[in-house]
């Protein structure tokens, strides 16, 4: 039985397009392959762990796994963050959040605009740098704020920080979010900060998500009642929107998400550290780097080798992703993907091979029997394939 189950979130690092990928207009997308095709690829770590050994992939193959490798698919509709995320933990999401190609209606931005005492810029669909360059000026010079959306279900409001102080940016999320709930629950309202001066504006590290509350229970709910820790690096807690969570940690990069990972490789808790790695999707995958995708991974693979060595007998360390977000293709949104999955641990099995798994929730029902929890019906539990005959 586990005592500690790390799992870690490459946000974006998808391995290939999923059969209903064309319903989405992502056929062809592959995120890993895109990254891999760059020539500046370099992560000897993820390799060991297998990363190069999932279904259907054609990358040359060095050595046997270090451990448990497989890819899954979503069972969800839609590609975004939080539904990617919920699935992982447990909750398949039967419709799709609302989007609005065609930005959001006047009873959504007239609400909006009284409560927060201030008129609306843009209302499109729109690239976060190119919104503030467009109507960064227009901004400050009327006060209103900058409200946009993407092809994911979110509200994104950007507002200089000169202006307005991040907290009473945070304030005016908060109102968004209690306006757009039922039909037009979006997944997420965003918090979209930046500072400089015209042409030169650039976002800030203060961004923060507001999400829908769960309506379910998840994994983080299921464990938090068995009295273990659930601890939330990064956006974890902002995508679950506090519940299940017992412990926050707020990040603003991959190096200091996985600086606090390494922290807590060192404290002893007895439950799941769940890790949410953003940067993959925010600065490389949206805009369409992979030079700075790839770069990206061989940073982490580094931080990743001094981690390992960390992990205690009764340590797990899960890997995965929650969409694809190809920097190849023409678009810069999210892509509909299969998402890697790699296990390993003192405890796990060497070269154990996964297949391709029905839905991201088999993460979730895999570390719940690991942890000696009830088991989660509805999806399969990897755990009786992958640990050694002495820890079983």
């Amino acid at each position: 039985m586990a005592k500690r189950v790390f799992l870690l979130v490459l946000d974006s690092c998808g391995v290939g397009e999923l059969p209903d990928a064309a319903e989405y207009g992502d056929e062809g997308s592959n995120t890993l392959k895109a990254c891999y095709d760059s020539g500046k690829l370099s992560v000897p770590t993820l390799e060991q762990l297998g990363l190069f050994h999932l279904d259907e992939m054609t990358y040359p193959r060095k050595g046997s796994p270090l451990g448990a490798y497989g890819r899954l698919a979503e069972r969800s509709v839609g590609k975004d963050t939080t539904t990617g995320h919920w699935e992982i933990a447990g909750l398949v999401s039967e419709r799709p959040m609302p989007t609005y190609p065609e930005g959001f209606p006047a009873e959504v931005l007239e609400e909006f605009s009284r409560r927060c005492g201030r008129g609306v810029l843009c209302n499109k669909p729109y690239s976060g740098t190119q919104v503030i360059l467009d109507y960064g000026q227009e901004h400050l010079s009327s006060g209103d704020l900058i409200v946009y959306t993407s092809a994911d279900s979110v509200f994104q409001i950007a507002a200089h920080e000169d202006l307005i102080p991040v907290e009473q940016l945070y304030d005016y999320c908060r109102i968004a979010r209690e306006i757009l709930q039922g039909k037009h629950g979006v997944g997420r309202v965003i918090a979209r900060p930046f500072v400089g001066t015209y042409p030169n504006f650039t976002r800030t590290a203060n961004r923060r998500d507001f999400s829908l509350l769960p309506p379910k229970d998840t994994l983080l709910d299921l464990l938090q009642k068995q009295g273990m820790d659930t601890i939330a690096v990064g956006k974890i807690s902002d995508i679950f929107a506090g519940k299940g969570v017992s412990r926050k940690i707020a990040t603003h990069s991959n190096d200091e998400g996985m600086e606090v990972t390494l922290q807590l490789a060192g404290e002893d808790f007895h439950g799941l550290c769940f890790v949410n790695l953003v940067e993959f999707d925010s600065h490389y995958g949206h805009r369409n780097d992979v030079a700075g995708y790839a770069e990206a991974l061989n940073r982490f693979d580094r931080q990743l080798a001094q981690l390992l060595p960390l992990l205690k007998e009764e340590d797990v360390l899960i890997i995965t992703a929650d969409h694809g977000c190809d920097p190849s293709t023409p678009s810069t949104d999210h892509s509909r993907e299969y998402i890697p999955l790699l296990i390993c641990g003192p405890s796990i099995e060497k070269d154990v091979p996964l297949g391709t798994g029905s839905s991201f929730g088999n993460i979730a029902a895999t570390i719940v029997e690991l942890l000696g929890c009830n088991s989660l019906p509805g999806f399969c539990s990897y755990a009786s394939e992958i640990r050694k005959e002495a820890s079983r």
